[in-house]
């Protein structure tokens, strides 16, 4: 009996043993098999995160269309673009019209001005007019007195004389001279003092002279060895009437007319020369028989609709592009989260998109321009320069946007993607090119601008070296230096010949080839289905379509990938 104790109590402590070890092993399996489902847990997330951001970059790249079936957004920006391109151009065509009657009125009495007081004008003359005797120039000058004192007689417009006070203002001569001076070209001498005057006369209209009793009575003489120039100003008033037939208020108009006779080279050719400027205005006191103020209101409600849409316009746009820049942010900081890399120049401009940049300038233009065209229309502006450069501006980039919406069919798009893909090279090969270009203007300008018109001034010569790499003119830029000197002769054969040598068969022909490189290499990626990007390789992993109903989310869901506390809660 006392043998049997300790065997059991041996045996007991074993078992007892056996069970401690049994029950650790099942804890340390337990715990095994949480941690495991846990880390399970954990990817699960990360994963979801990952494809619900990738989901979220899919679909702001998505076209309207593709984002009206994937959320059943109506695609309001693309309506309000496409009623703006026919609302704006509606209202260039309006303004055009306008403005170019303006322009032929102003041209067309400019024209009336030089047949009324340049004696012997005549529309077909070639260069410029010119004036070779002393006799020529008093009797050009008392030939434009004459005629400005009897031009109610002589003028079939309705020009008038401006008054001042209620009396008629006058027309001034002036004349500009050296102060002193004492020239003797037989004895190769001379003593001059550089300091100019100036001395004025002026002369009121409803008055008659003849030439002699002209000259007696304005004791006016001049002295050419001294003269600089003379010039004659009068001012002249006038209303556009031809704007009524147009439904359009007649505007009064006041041509400061200016005649110059410039004789600062004192080369034996004094030049002659009409020059005004015009004020137009609001008439004083108007009536028009069987109109009313209707059309007034609805151009000016027409324009407000302009104004209107176009701010509509502005505030989506720059709405998609400050989502688009935070959209990139976000990316940046994802993929250096994830896969700790940093994202490409190139992929962060992705995210801003150059089509809403170019609607918010165009939308710019037209708001300024269709207030400027308000202003007009009520009389308190007359800029009708800077309208029509706001509104013609603003009009063009609208109608270049249309590419936009072409590029959402694939062979449209391979266009658009060509210009944006050369264009960073396309750069670089012009900057280098204009170096060479440059060099040519200014050696042009130097050597052959006194003997070709059309190397004169530096701006003449770009002008016409930029047309011989079009192939205009060439044989009359060629003609024209036959009968110069041989050396200069001879020296623009070898500067014409290397030019367009040099720019037509191998500048042009290496800008084409690298735009065709471009474009290969577009079509390329296109029909491989390549991604060329790491942004473009990330979305491409994400197959859910649009009509999937995967995009039918929040939008904020995807937002904790910024934080990798979230990540990991």
């Amino acid at each position: 009996m006392v043998v049997l104790l300790p065997n059991l109590q041996h045996i007991s402590d074993v078992i007892m043993e056996d069970c401690e070890q049994l029950l650790a092993g099942r804890s340390e399996e337990r715990r095994l098999n949480g941690h495991c489902r846990w880390s399970t847990h954990i990817q699960s997330l990360e994963s979801k995160v990952v494809e619900d951001f990738r989901r979220r970059l899919k679909y702001f790249f998505m076209n309207p269309c593709e984002k009206y079936r994937a959320r059943g957004r109506k695609p309001w920006k693309l309506m309000l673009q496409i009623l703006k391109i026919a609302i704006i151009t509606i209202q260039l065509v309006s303004f055009g019209l306008s403005n170019e009657m303006m322009v032929t009125f102003k041209e067309e009495n400019l024209m009336t001005f030089r047949h009324l007081f340049l004696k012997g004008y005549k529309d077909h003359r070639l260069g410029s007019f010119a004036l070779y005797t002393k006799a020529d120039v008093y009797d050009h000058i008392y030939y434009v007195i004459n005629r400005y004192i009897d031009l109610h007689n002589l003028t079939v417009g309705n020009l008038a004389y401006e008054r001042v006070d209620g009396k008629y203002a006058p027309l001034s001569v002036c004349q500009e001279f050296y102060r002193n001076s004492t020239i003797d070209p037989g004895n190769e001498t001379f003593d001059i003092d550089p300091h100019i005057d100036k001395d004025c006369i002026s002369i009121y209209p409803m008055q008659s002279f003849d030439n002699s009793s002209l000259a007696s009575h304005l004791n006016f003489s001049l002295d050419f060895k001294r003269l600089l120039s003379v010039s004659i100003n009068l001012t002249l008033k006038t209303i556009n009437l031809q704007t009524v037939r147009h439904h359009e208020l007649p505007d009064c108009y006041d041509f400061h007319i200016m005649i110059m006779f410039d004789n600062r080279a004192h080369s034996g050719k004094i030049k002659v020369d009409v020059v005004n400027d015009v004020i137009i205005y609001e008439c004083r006191d108007w009536n028009v028989e069987g109109t009313s103020d209707k059309n007034d209101y609805l151009l000016l409600s027409f324009d407000s609709l302009v104004i209107l849409a176009c701010f509509t316009s502005l505030i989506l746009c720059m709405r998609s592009v400050i989502n688009g820049i935070q959209l990139q942010f976000e990316f940046n900081i994802f993929f250096h989260t994830y896969y700790n890399k940093i994202v490409t120049w190139s992929d962060r401009m992705e995210f801003v998109n150059g089509w809403y940049i170019l609607i918010i300038v165009s939308d710019t233009l037209t708001i300024a321009g269709s207030a400027l065209k308000i202003g007009i229309q009520t009389k308190y502006l007359t800029n009708y320069d800077v309208c029509s450069i706001l509104l013609g501006t603003a009009t063009m980039l609208v109608w270049v946007s249309v590419i936009r919406y072409l590029g959402f069919f694939k062979k449209y798009n391979i266009l658009i993607l060509t210009l944006r893909a050369a264009f960073p090279n396309v750069i670089r090969f012009c900057c280098c090119a204009a170096m060479i270009y440059l060099g040519y203007c200014f050696c042009g300008w130097i050597v052959l601008g006194p003997y070709h018109d059309k190397f004169r001034t530096l701006d003449k010569v770009t002008e016409c070296l930029f047309s011989l790499i079009n192939g205009d003119d060439m044989y009359a830029t060629f003609l024209k230096m036959r009968d110069k000197s041989y050396i200069v002769w001879l020296f623009s054969r070898v500067y014409l010949y290397s030019f367009i040598s040099l720019f037509i068969y191998m500048v042009l022909s290496l800008f084409i080839a690298l735009i065709t490189d471009t474009y290969e290499t577009i079509k390329h990626h296109q029909q491989d289905k390549v991604p060329v990007s790491q942004l473009q390789a990330f979305i491409a992993e994400c197959r859910d379509q649009p009509e999937s109903g995967s995009y039918q989310t929040d939008e904020e869901s995807a937002s904790c990938c910024l934080s990798p506390c979230c990540c990991f809660r």
